[in-house]
């Protein structure tokens, strides 16, 4: 059932945006490829969603402070500049969703109460420096950067650093100074966080300190910019999921991997001489989801990026004919060395992207 006959299977019935007569049981994973986004018929309210927003506002009023950033649904995670809000990815608002995400991109951001409320904090930290417009003061620029900086396709951590504090993955808070500030309120904010022992010595520690006296500076008072704009609203966006997820997996994509031909050869063999040996391309196959979620939890990089260089693996595996020469257990040890290895060569070279 194409996304056009649902549409006018709704109409007919003269439901209001398919919210009622849909069932999230019967249609198919190709039929929800096929829908717009803007057809789905979901929301934020009477999902855990709204709890988990409401949760942050009771952490924000914890600290005394009036602001209280408005939420919708749209294609991903991001707050506009200027706006004193954020938006949600749509899968977040039904399970159904969250496994179509998790089946095409390898994991759910956002997916657990704790890694959403992180991903919260941060998105409110931008949405609370554009309310009070934090982002003009001279200490701000000072400590951050200046906010008017173009952000970078791609950009090069250096995960050693001090000068930054860690919150979200792949030391997202270097990728430019908005972020490095809603990194930094994230960390303040968090409840029980003990930010001054975690970040002693740490250069990092100042910008923590200044952000508590910023927050101390606009305690009780009311946000400048009110405005409860929505940027690109689910209800606005035209594309079909199938459109969407092929853009999105485009983007994480790994476009030139580095050559591992020796470094399969030095964990497999050749085939000549060993027949009986399991297949390196039957072992990758095997634990592939597993080398995947522990590298991407690892590195930083998106599970899609990962699974991408893993792919590349096991094409060469199979034009090298390669076998395995010890166990499968000392295999996959060595295994989770040589892509480790491999992705932090990439974050070293500039790998990371900022997201969509």
């Amino acid at each position: 059932m194409a996304a056009g006959f649902l549409r006018s299977a709704y109409q007919q019935r003269g439901l209001k945006n398919g919210m009622a007569g849909f069932s999230w049981r019967r249609v198919t994973d190709e039929q929800l490829l096929d829908m717009r986004l803007c057809d789905l018929p979901i929301r934020i309210a009477g999902t855990a969603l709204a709890q988990r927003i409401k949760h942050l506002y009771t952490e924000l009023a914890d600290r005394d402070l009036r602001f209280r950033p408005h939420a919708w649904l749209s294609a991903e995670w991001f707050s506009p500049d200027g706006v004193p809000g954020f938006a949600i990815p749509f899968y977040l608002a039904h399970p159904r969703l969250m496994r179509l995400e998790r089946k095409l991109m390898l994991e759910v951001e956002g997916a657990t109460e704790r890694e959403c409320l992180r991903i919260m904090r941060h998105e409110a930290g931008h949405a609370l420096s554009n309310a009070y417009r934090l982002h003009y003061k001279r200490r701000w620029r000072d400590l951050f950067g200046p906010f008017g900086k173009p952000y970078p396709e791609f950009y090069k951590p250096k995960p050693h650093s001090r000068g930054y504090v860690l919150h979200l993955g792949a030391w997202y808070a270097q990728a430019h100074p908005a972020e490095d500030f809603a990194e930094t309120f994230a960390i303040w904010l968090a409840p029980g966080g003990r930010w001054r022992t975690r970040y002693r010595g740490w250069p990092a520690l100042r910008k923590l300190e200044y952000v508590d006296q910023l927050m101390t500076e606009i305690s009780g008072r009311t946000p400048v910019v009110r405005q409860r704009v929505k940027v690109e609203p689910l209800s606005e966006l035209r594309m079909t999921l199938r459109e969407h997820y092929e853009r999105k997996r485009m983007h994480y994509v790994v476009r030139r991997p580095a050559p591992f031909d020796r470094d399969l050869h030095r964990i497999f063999v050749p085939r000549a001489g060993h027949e009986t040996r399991p297949t390196a391309v039957s072992f990758l196959r095997r634990h592939r989801r597993e080398l995947v979620h522990a590298i991407a939890e690892g590195t930083g990089m998106h599970a899609y990026a990962v699974d991408q260089i893993i792919t590349h693996m096991i094409d060469r595996c199979r034009a090298l004919r390669l076998r395995l020469s010890v166990s499968q257990a000392q295999t996959l040890r060595k295994m989770l060395v040589m892509l480790t290895v491999q992705t932090m060569h990439g974050v070293y070279t500039g790998y990371h992207r900022i997201p969509l």
